[in-house]
This record gives C-alpha cells, sequence and structure tokens, in this order.
C-alpha cells in the first residue's frame, strides 16, 4: 500500500533528532554522530511549520527499483497533511482522512497513533528512541558535503537492521535515508526541498468535503 509505504518512510527519518544511548557492539564513532544529531535537532527546532517535498523509491532485495514516487508533507505542531500522487493524507491530531483520488472517496478514522509508531509530526524532533548510531563518513555530491551517519535499532525484533542518513553538513538539515529491511528490501527516501515558517492555516489539515464534489465518505470510526 502506497499509505503504508509513505508513512514507514516518514517514521525513519525521525531518527535524525535522537538523543544516543549505549554503544555498538564493534567500535564506531558515536560521539561524532551524536555531536551531528545534536545540531540536526538544533535547527529543525527552531521552525514553527515545514513544507518538504520529496521523492521516495522501493528497491527490491536485487537492487531493482520497484516503486517510485513524489509527494509533498506539511506539518505544523501535531498536525500533518501528506500528498502523493494517488491520494492525500489530513490529519489534525483528533481524525485522521486518506482520501483517494480516484475513487473520489475519504476515509475517516480517529486519529490513534501505535505507542512504536513514529507519526510525521514528529519526525524532526524525536527523542530517545533506543537507536545505536556511529558517524561513517563524509561524501560529496554534485558540490555539497554530506555527513553520514548508520542508525541500528536495539529492538532486535524489528523488521529492518539499519538506517543510513546524509545529512547536509552545511545547512544541518536531511538530504536522504535509507532503510534496510531484513528481508532484503530497501526504501530511499530524498527531501528535494524544505520550506519551514511558512504560514499555514489550522483548517488545511482538515479534510473539507465540500472542495471534492461527489465525495464518498467512509467513517471507520
Amino acid at each position: 500500500m502506497i499509505k503504508q509505504i509513505s508513512l514507514t518512510v516518514f517514521l525513519f527519518i525521525a531518527i535524525v533528532a535522537l538523543s544516543l544511548s549505549g554503544s555498538y557492539a564493534q567500535p564506531v564513532d558515536t560521539k561524532t554522530a551524536a555531536t551531528i544529531l545534536s545540531g540536526v535537532s538544533a535547527k529543525y527546532k527552531t521552525f514553527t511549520t515545514v513544507k518538504a517535498t520529496f521523492s521516495m523509491k522501493s528497491e527490491s532485495s536485487a537492487n531493482a527499483v520497484t516503486e517510485q514516487q513524489s509527494g509533498t508533507l506539511y506539518v505544523k505542531g501535531n498536525k500533518y497533511k501528506l500528498e502523493l500522487t494517488n491520494q492525500e493524507i489530513f490529519c489534525d491530531n483528533t481524525k485522521i482522512w486518506t482520501y483517494l483520488k480516484d475513487a473520489n472517496e475519504v476515509q475517516v478514522n480517529n486519529y490513534e497513533p501505535d505507542a512504536d509508531e513514529i507519526t510525521p509530526t514528529q519526525i524532526f524532533t524525536i527523542y530517545e528512541k533506543n537507536f545505536l548510531c556511529g558517524y561513517i563518513e563524509e561524501k560529496t555530491i554534485n558540490g555539497k558535503v554530506y555527513q553520514v551517519i548508520d542508525m541500528t535499532p536495539n529492538d532486535k525484533s524489528k523488521t529492518y537492521f539499519k538506517v543510513r542518513l546524509m545529512i547536509d553538513k552545511v545547512e544541518k538539515t536531511i538530504y536522504s535515508a535509507k532503510i534496510f529491511n531484513k528481508d532484503g528490501t530497501k526504501l530511499t527516501f530524498e527531501i528535494q526541498k524544505l520550506t519551514p515558517n511558512t504560514t499555514i492555516a489550522d483548517t488545511f489539515f482538515t479534510f473539507d468535503a465540500k472542495q471534492h464534489p461527489g465525495v464518498e465518505v467512509v467513517d471507520l470510526r
């Protein structure tokens, strides 16, 4: 499901603002990783709102691309809106609406995130989520320098075993996150453009049926 894939991606980029605890089974540079992530966290905490355009791709265990798409995420406090090619997801921190464009159908649920889930509203400010982080290297791409950090979950029952972040060294913002799943598949998320502190009305995060004539409302509450 596109929704499942997209929200899974956001779950993993949330880790950029972790506070660190524990250590790897083998030596890694946790001190540098902690310094980098603290800088990223401090930067994002200055934002009142965030608009992020992104691309993402899913790869099979044979490194063949199985799905690609782009979208836009808006975040304001505990509210968010996720715009994808075929659907839009609205959340006002009380209800969540999933609008299926092709079917002109919206599904309404109470917003009850799983205790283990990292939601899009938390993606830049999550703390103490039990990951071990290590600085790997710097990479230069198209003249920009990125810092690479690998993160592994303390909970080994997770379906993934590693998340690799690339962080813009100068801007202290996320460039990409790559999730390595135990089944061999990989999910890569890249931020194309990040626009902070824009004015966004609270009503933007609520689905308005009047804007979609003939929409079928499926209330699943």
